[in-house]
């Protein structure tokens, strides 16, 4: 039998590829431009509200009120204790968890402070290590049921919350407790009320404190083995636990940190009221996690930057001032920062994804 004749044969037609889905990427360069500008959202919204203020602040004798040195000086004091306390929420919140606790871990402190120096009759030294102990202690704990037991943080802190508060009513009989200054009985050292004064009258002591807290922490974030941990956990905590990562213990030292920073929060407070309250530090929690979430830190875990929750600390700080100032109404203040809050958790969501 004859092989068939190789011209007879029709060439089967070419299988036509099927038609390529159009790229939802952006060209290089633009996606460039677009990931530089959520990357410093924070940033380009802090000079956005910092524009604002000045144009819609009152006038008085010629002079804008917002860009005084007094307010400027009043603004940056108000924001040391939530910055503070933003720093060490931002490490719970890069590994996936929160700190509900924080506020009232300030307002123990704050008893804590004014009880040791008052009553007790101690020196600030001692007084200060007592009370950072307790607050490092304290966050530690919650971590320690976090990472051994399993529970989740927003549950073991909004009970720690609970219980700091009952343990700074009991230690103090439900009642704030006035900061006298002197050498007598019942009086606390004299050099505790520099917390509430200013250097060279220009920069407020807590601002100081601020500054120096938040470069420290971005020094970590930047540069740490400790650091590159906590990303890894709240990027994918299986497959960090797998490349050996101590994931309990640096979840027990990331609420320890919460915790300390949040007693020192409480110790500038207790200065700068010239009082410890129980009630001291109600709603921190919020203001401390809306600055965070300002910043650009994901609350899923794994993504932010300190210098991001910085940044939202003096942004929330200048949005309280400027409505303060033009007598908004303190509902419609309430307001205006949720939604502040809600479009910069949506900015996070709308955020390109990197191919």
């Amino acid at each position: 039998m004859n092989p068939p004749n190789p011209a007879a044969v029709e060439e089967a037609p070419a299988e036509t590829p099927p038609p390529r889905r159009p790229s939802l990427r952006l060209p290089r360069d633009r996606h460039a431009l677009v990931d530089n500008f959520f990357r410093f959202q924070s940033l380009f919204g802090l000079v956005a509200v910092f524009l604002i203020a000045i144009a819609v602040s009152p006038v008085r004798n010629g002079e804008n009120i917002f860009l005084s040195s007094g307010n400027l000086a009043n603004i940056v004091r108000a924001v040391s204790e939530i910055g503070i306390i933003a720093v060490g929420m931002t490490f719970v919140i890069l590994i996936g968890g929160i700190d509900l606790s924080v506020g009232a871990v300030l307002g123990l402190a704050a008893v804590g402070s004014a009880t040791l120096m008052v009553d007790s009759g101690m020196g600030i030294l001692p007084t200060v290590l007592i009370v950072l102990l307790i607050g490092t202690a304290f966050g530690a704990t919650q971590g320690a049921i976090v990472a051994r037991i399993g529970i989740q943080s927003f549950i073991v802190t909004l009970a720690g919350l609970q219980a700091a508060r009952g343990i700074a009513r009991m230690w103090s009989g439900g009642l704030g407790i006035p900061i006298a200054y002197g050498d007598g009985p019942k009086e606390a050292p004299e050099a505790f009320s520099l917390l509430s004064g200013s250097i060279n009258g220009v920069l407020p002591v807590p601002a100081v404190l601020f500054i120096a807290i938040g470069v420290g922490a971005l020094l970590v974030l930047r540069s740490t083995a400790f650091a590159r941990h906590v990303y890894a956990i709240g990027g994918n905590e299986k497959a960090a636990r797998l490349s050996g990562v101590p994931v309990r213990r640096v979840r027990i030292t990331v609420f320890a940190i919460s915790g300390l920073l949040a007693a020192l929060a409480g110790i500038i407070h207790a200065g700068q009221l010239n009082q410890g309250s129980p009630n001291d530090g109600s709603g921190y929690e919020l203001d401390a996690i809306a600055a965070v979430v300002i910043g650009g830190t994901s609350l899923a875990g794994g993504s932010g930057s300190m210098g991001g929750t910085i940044a939202g600390a003096l942004l929330l700080g200048i949005l309280n001032n400027i409505l303060a100032l033009n007598n908004i109404d303190a509902n419609v203040q309430l307001v205006v920062k949720g939604l502040v809050i809600v479009a910069a958790a949506a900015l996070q969501k709308l955020r390109p994804r990197i191919s």
